[in-house]
């Protein structure tokens, strides 16, 4: 008797236990073939292309921003990127030599070529290398993942799936076209391809075949990984004979929250501000006319420069203040030699994007525009900072910090 109410319990438990859902394997494979195949039909893509890409293709679950079916998304309580922790670490001085050192060795290997691009393109050949040099290593670091998993998993179940949904389908048009094979579809953890580290509709958009030999081809081809590159610049608007700014001394009376690419000044303004170049010179005559930014991106805690626009044009190839600085810096010491920035980075950053998201929350219910509550640092957000301290009576400094976390909040 009790080995069949035993057997009772186990049978009511099986029929009212609720079905569990599909393993994410699964899922994935119904995803692609009942709701993203007929898009990518619709587009143009064959059936041979569409399953060459996806042959063998499951999940990668490891990598970043993904949300499992059913989940609500979440800020992740740490961010891993070198944008998000402290400025120091991201101009750490083997990081930048490597790029200055290979660059120049680069620059007098491929004269011919790089004065080709700048006559066509207006693009100086440093910030060329500077940009080829900081994201494969001039083309040295190996990509180890598939670019139709990376891309595939995050159209599936990332936090930005319509954004990766077309990259997805533009991988799959670069194959289509005979542009490249699927075994070369090699990309990043962000599925960005090639030496250049374009993502796939940056490709279809940007890449140029330099060399003639009648494709573009940003895996093998120097030529056409450099010109892409100052393709990719022009198209985002680089002003041929302007450079991309240079570090100032910004006096204590003018405020740090008056950075940002929409709060431009005439250069001849900021100097009448007292902010002077470090290196003593004076602005170019030309350049006194000439629309010009404060920049703080460390607030009153590092270096501080007056940029141009094309310094905006070198943020749409990564999306950071610090990033744009770097080709910047780094460009500067390829021309002109090795040589630091004249003021220190201070202690600052290394918090964790969960608290930077509470404070921009904190500050967006106070009225402050901080741009977006998504963890990061920008320039709303440090100057909403630095107006939030001067009205409450405290040093305007326009970074967080952990005592301002929780003062403000």
């Amino acid at each position: 008797m009790l080995a069949l109410a035993f057997l009772v319990v186990a049978l009511i438990g099986f029929f009212t236990a609720p079905s569990r859902a599909a393993p994410i394997d699964d899922q994935f494979q119904a995803w692609l073939q009942t709701d993203f195949w007929p898009e990518a039909r619709s587009k143009g893509i064959s059936k041979k292309t569409f399953d060459a890409a996806f042959l063998g293709v499951k999940p990668n679950l490891k990598l970043p921003d993904l949300v499992t079916p059913g989940e609500t998304p979440t800020t992740p309580e740490k961010q891993h990127q070198a944008e998000f922790g402290p400025p120091a670490s991201y101009f750490a001085e083997k990081i930048v030599r490597a790029v200055t050192t290979g660059g120049r060795t680069r620059e007098s290997a491929n004269a011919r070529v790089l004065g080709l691009i700048e006559k066509r393109y207006g693009v100086p050949g440093e910030i060329v290398l500077a940009i080829w040099g900081r994201e494969t290593g001039f083309g040295g670091a190996k990509m180890p993942y598939d670019a139709f998993e990376v891309l595939g998993t995050k159209a599936f179940m990332s936090t930005k799936k319509d954004f990766f949904r077309t990259e997805v389908l533009a991988a799959l048009d670069i194959v289509e076209r005979g542009l490249a094979p699927v075994n070369a579809m090699k990309s990043s953890w962000a599925g960005a391809l090639g030496q250049p580290q374009f993502m796939p509709t940056s490709f279809l958009k940007h890449a140029v075949d330099f060399d003639g030999d009648g494709r573009p081809d940003i895996w093998n081809s120097t030529p056409d990984v450099l010109a892409s590159i100052a393709n990719y610049l022009v198209h985002y608007g680089w002003v041929r004979g302007r450079g991309w700014g240079t570090e100032v001394t910004v006096p204590a009376n003018v405020s740090c929250s008056l950075e940002g690419p929409d709060q431009g000044k005439k250069i001849s303004d900021w100097v009448a501000m007292g902010i002077r170049r470090v290196d003593g010179k004076a602005f170019p005559a030309s350049e006194l006319k000439a629309e010009g930014f404060l920049l703080m991106p460390a607030g009153r805690s590092g270096p501080a420069f007056v940029v141009t626009p094309n310094f905006y044009v070198l943020k749409e190839y990564n999306t950071s203040d610090l990033y744009a600085l770097f080709i910047g810096h780094a460009a500067d010491r390829i021309a002109k030699g090795d040589a630091i920035f004249n003021a220190s980075w201070g202690a600052v950053g290394d918090l964790h994007r969960s608290d930077i998201a509470a404070l921009q929350h904190a500050l967006e219910a106070k009225g402050y525009d901080v741009g977006s509550a998504d963890g990061l640092p920008g320039f709303k957000t440090r100057r909403s900072i630095g107006v939030w301290q001067a009205k409450n009576g405290k040093p305007a400094t326009c970074f967080p910090d952990a005592n301002l976390v929780a003062a403000i909040k």
